[in-house]
Order: C-alpha cells, then sequence, then structure tokens
C-alpha cells in the first residue's frame, strides 16, 4: 500500500514563518489576559433582602447625579414603609407608602454608606447604614431575619438602591461601586 499524500495547508502572512506566527499569536493572548488581570473589578451587589411581593424599584440612573448625600425613610410601628434617596442634589421618586413617620438624614461632605444592615420578615422591618466616617443610622425596628451588606472590593461605597415595594417597602438591594470622582456639584 501506498501511503496518501496529505494535503501540503499553509497560512502564512507574507514574509512571516509558521513559528513567527505562533509566537505573535502567543504574545497577543498573553498582553489580552494581563489586561484584563489588571482591571480591577469595583462593582458588587447585595439581595434583595425581604419578601417576595411588590413592584420593582431602581435607582440605577440616580446615581449619575451624584454620591448618596442624603437618605429619607418612612416607618411606622413595625414596617420600613418608604424610602427615598438623594443623589447629589437630586431627589429619587419615593417608593413605598405614605403612611408612618418620614425621618431624614444628611451625610457630610465626602461621606459615603460603607455597609448597610437589617431585618426583614415579608417586609423590610429596619434598615442601619454605617458610613465611612463611623456614623451609625438606624430606622425601623429590631425584629425578623437579620442581614449585613457590605461590599466585595475595597475602597467601594453604596451606589444605589434597588428593590420592591407597594404600601410598604417589600424589598431592598444594594449596589456598590466606587465612589465618583468628578462631582463637582455635590
Amino acid at each position: 500500500m501506498r501511503p496518501t499524500a496529505q494535503p501540503n495547508l499553509k497560512i502564512m502572512a507574507v514574509g512571516a514563518s509558521p513559528r513567527m506566527l505562533t509566537i505573535a499569536v502567543l504574545a497577543l493572548l498573553c498582553a489580552s489576559a494581563s489586561a484584563n488581570a489588571i482591571q480591577a473589578r469595583s462593582s458588587s451587589y447585595n439581595g434583595e433582602y425581604g419578601g417576595g411581593g411588590g413592584q420593582r424599584f431602581s435607582h440605577s440612573g440616580n446615581q449619575m447625579d451624584g454620591p448618596i448625600t442624603a437618605i429619607r425613610v418612612r416607618v411606622n410601628r413595625y414596617y420600613i414603609v418608604g424610602l427615598q434617596v438623594r443623589y447629589g442634589k437630586v431627589w429619587s421618586d419615593y417608593v413605598g407608602g405614605t403612611q408612618g413617620d418620614l425621618e431624614e438624614i444628611f451625610l457630610h461632605p465626602g461621606e459615603s454608606v460603607i455597609q448597610v444592615s437589617g431585618k426583614y420578615k415579608y417586609y423590610l422591618r429596619k434598615l442601619v447604614f454605617v458610613t465611612d466616617k463611623g456614623r451609625y443610622l438606624p430606622f425601623g425596628k429590631d425584629t425578623g431575619t437579620s442581614f449585613n451588606a457590605v461590599p466585595l472590593h475595597p475602597n467601594t461605597v453604596l451606589r444605589f438602591i434597588s428593590g420592591r415595594s407597594g404600601s410598604l417597602i417589600n424589598a431592598i438591594g444594594l449596589h456598590w461601586d466606587v465612589y465618583p470622582s468628578d462631582c463637582s456639584s455635590c
């Protein structure tokens, strides 16, 4: 038997040897992998904490107005009823119900939320915001299942919230990222 001839396939750039092409491809792959490794991740998410009902809301677009500078929380005897967050100098839409007492806190210039804890059972019952200046800002009642949310990456802060609401705050999600460095109007 006579061996069959294999076709001679050569795909080469003009003037390049197969060895040079292999080295070039490997160099590109290594450079790409190095670039991806250098790009540090900064965003993370915790939640949702709470029950399953309500309409979805998200303040993702509000973060473009600047960092969180103030928080309004409406509470009744048992639950967190409503939420509103100020991003830069612009208040988000209010979410939740209208019954209960409205409480409001303002962050100091350059101050950020670095931890959020709370309690829930079907609805949100308690929220505690902790800032990088050591302030502890509690709202609501101390009953239910506990949660504690912190960013996954260093030097990141609470950038916006999301969740579900109806006549009460059903659930909350917390979104973390780097502090915006270009906020001269905040």
